[in-house]
């Protein structure tokens, strides 16, 4: 597995399918945005702010959370394709 250094996150992107107000599911052919929607596989330690403290990430392992449409960096590890991000790049998380 990956591990991330400072406080860089590792993302499994998730594909949400897409379906009209009418309830009708587009098809992968059809023209769709960037996703944006991921699970989060690993954290790193956090940074160190001037004075040295360790400021730790606030996400975790298993969280499910929207990023920033074009960021990160696209890896392929082993045949599966991840997002490696910046902590500040991460938007949200998603509550269930």
């Amino acid at each position: 597995m990956l591990k991330p250094l400072a406080d860089h996150v590792i993302v499994e992107v998730v594909e949400v399918e897409e379906k009209t107000a009418s309830g009708i599911f587009l098809p992968d052919t059809a023209v769709k945005e960037k996703p944006q929607q991921g699970k989060v596989l690993a954290v790193g330690r956090g940074k160190y702010s001037d004075n040295g403290t360790l400021i730790k990430p606030e996400v975790k392992v298993g969280d499910e959370v929207i990023f920033a449409k074009y960021s990160g960096t696209p890896v392929k590890h082993q045949g599966k394709d991840y997002l490696v991000l910046s902590e500040r790049d991460i938007l949200a998380t998603i509550e269930k």
